[in-house]
Formats: C-alpha cells, sequence, structure tokens
C-alpha cells in the first residue's frame, strides 16, 4: 500500500470512496465507486486487482485501513494500491471534479 496526494490520481482511475451511502451522496470525487469500509470485506472481490486501485474516504483514515486490507488480500501479484492523503475533503478543497 501506498499513499499520494489528490494529484496523483488519474482521471481514469479505479477510484474507490470507503465513507458510508450518506457520506457519499453528500458529495464524492467524480467517477468513484461507493464501498462503504463497514461492507468492504463482502465486497472485495468486486475490485480489480489487476490495474492500479486508489481509495478514498473523508481525510484518509478509513483508506489507509481499507488500502492495507486490500494489500495483503490481493497478494503480491496485485497492481498498485493507493490511499489517497486528505481523502474528499483534500480532493475539493484542490478543486477537482465532485458528484
Amino acid at each position: 500500500m501506498k499513499i499520494c496526494t489528490v494529484h496523483d490520481v488519474p482521471a481514469d482511475a479505479q477510484l474507490i470512496d470507503v465513507r458510508e451511502p450518506d457520506e457519499f451522496q453528500g458529495g464524492h470525487a467524480k467517477g468513484a465507486r461507493n464501498l462503504p469500509m463497514s461492507e468492504f470485506t463482502a465486497h472485495v472481490k468486486d475490485v480489480d486487482t489487476s490495474r492500479d486501485v486508489y481509495v478514498i474516504c473523508h481525510l484518509g483514515g478509513r483508506s489507509a485501513q481499507v488500502a492495507e486490507y486490500l494489500s495483503q488480500v490481493a497478494g503480491d501479484d496485485a497492481a498498485e494500491i493507493y490511499s489517497v492523503d486528505g481523502g474528499t475533503d483534500a480532493w475539493k478543497s484542490a478543486g477537482l471534479p465532485m458528484e
């Protein structure tokens, strides 16, 4: 697991938002897919670890935990797995596209 800034996330990234659905509905990074941390273990197989994965939350705490877990589950054959530092707060502050 690696940590990146919001500026490091490619436009076509596989971006997973691990906040709860009500948080996600309140505004999220454009193109992000919601897989809440509370349900992540049940949906871990839905994440394509053959390509880079960017995990985001509100500030970066939950995304770091989920990215670490995903790295362990995916194993050595996985592509890079990143936690987005600063989360959606940093994303919004940077003026990046929101939905």
